[in-house]
């Protein structure tokens, strides 16, 4: 049996520490075979990529349901507990809801993660659900090859003030609520690249709830979001772009890393394969222009628990902007803007 205080979690993952979803031209494949709701309730479904299901239950209220669940991305068990928990109710507060309740996912490798590691994991995702003021309620365990743990949550939204990825409009300003780079430093965690500063800064992003998600809907200061996960910012922004009929213009310049030694480590490979998998997702609908090798890298990054992408009209930008200030928010960043549909559906300023 492993002892609990050397344990890495991450030399149990085979994808080599990052949170690695399938890819979208995959995903696309494989719902292609799958029949739609016709739902006449069911608001937001799968058709367009969002963060979670929409279902309305009356005029002023509609469930919010999503599930989220990955391998460890970082050694320390609590750690990945409170990561993992974060993701999953990322996806509630990006369309603009509150979460209500939880349940936890758990898949074990019984026989090489002993029982105090495992209660360390759900300690962590139970801190975070509390701090969410979400209830959680139970959960599912099996036994699995390789460590795995997420959330199914259910929140509540208003139907009229819901937010989703198939509402930006032209005039909208793009902003970033937490800096990017995660997936390239979880994976220099897992080679042992990524300085310990670092290492704590990037748990610190990872482990900030995107509670702002919710006051903007609520006060109708924003209608359209998404939060950067697995297909990174490009991916997610055309999800956004497919869903909404238009265009989006980035400012490769403006959009921040989370560390200047964020790009050293691009530098030196750090580059997850699910970031190389999304760059060939977009490949047929961004316009790169002369964004530089690491700006491309930086922009596809899969991350991990990333920040929600706002689309904002500039009228209210200084309302927006107050409100993420009262919510702690890590940044709030203008890095482009939603333009008319065009050749490609997003255009790279560097």
């Amino acid at each position: 049996m492993a002892d609990v205080e050397t344990l890495k979690l991450t030399a149990l993952s085979s994808c080599g520490g990052c949170a690695a979803k399938i890819s979208q031209r995959l995903l696309a494949q494989v719902l292609r075979g799958i029949p739609m709701s016709k739902d006449p309730n069911l608001l937001v479904g799968a058709g367009t990529a969002d963060d979670a299901g929409v279902y309305r239950i009356s005029k002023t209220q509609a469930l919010v349901q999503t599930v989220d669940f990955f391998t460890p991305i970082v050694d320390d068990a609590f750690d990945f507990g409170r990561i993992a928990a974060t993701n999953a109710l990322s996806d509630v507060y990006a369309m603009g809801g509150r979460p209500l309740c939880a349940l936890n996912i758990v898949g074990m490798p019984t026989d090489k993660v002993p029982p105090e590691v495992i209660t360390r994991v759900l300690l962590g995702g139970a801190k975070k659900t509390a701090e969410a003021g979400c209830a959680l309620v139970g959960g599912h365990t099996i036994r699995n090859l390789e460590p795995i743990y997420g959330l199914a949550v259910t929140g509540m939204v208003s139907p009229k003030r819901m937010l989703t990825n198939a509402a930006a409009r032209v005039g909208d300003l793009l902003v970033l609520t937490k800096p990017i780079g995660t997936g390239i430093v979880t994976t220099g965690i897992k080679r042992n690249l990524t300085s310990a500063r670092l290492a704590k800064k990037v748990v610190s992003l990872m482990t900030h709830l995107n509670k702002v998600g919710a006051d903007l809907a609520e006060m109708g200061i924003c209608r359209a979001a998404t939060d950067l996960t697995g297909f990174g910012l490009l991916g997610h922004l055309m999800s956004m772009c497919r869903a909404s009929g238009v265009q989006a213009r980035v400012d490769a310049v403006a959009v921040p890393p989370m560390d200047g030694e964020v790009l050293e480590l691009i530098a030196r490979g750090c580059v997850s394969g699910g970031t190389f998998e999304n760059m060939k997702s977009v490949e047929e609908v961004v316009d790169w222009g002369k964004a530089t090798e690491a700006q491309r890298t930086l922009l596809a990054d899969a991350q991990t628990s990333g920040g929600l992408l706002l689309c904002v009209s500039p009228k209210k930008l200084g309302a927006a902007r107050e409100v993420a200030r009262r919510n702690k928010t890590m940044i709030f960043k203008v890095i482009g803007e939603i333009e008319r549909a065009g050749k490609a559906r997003i255009r790279i300023d560097a």
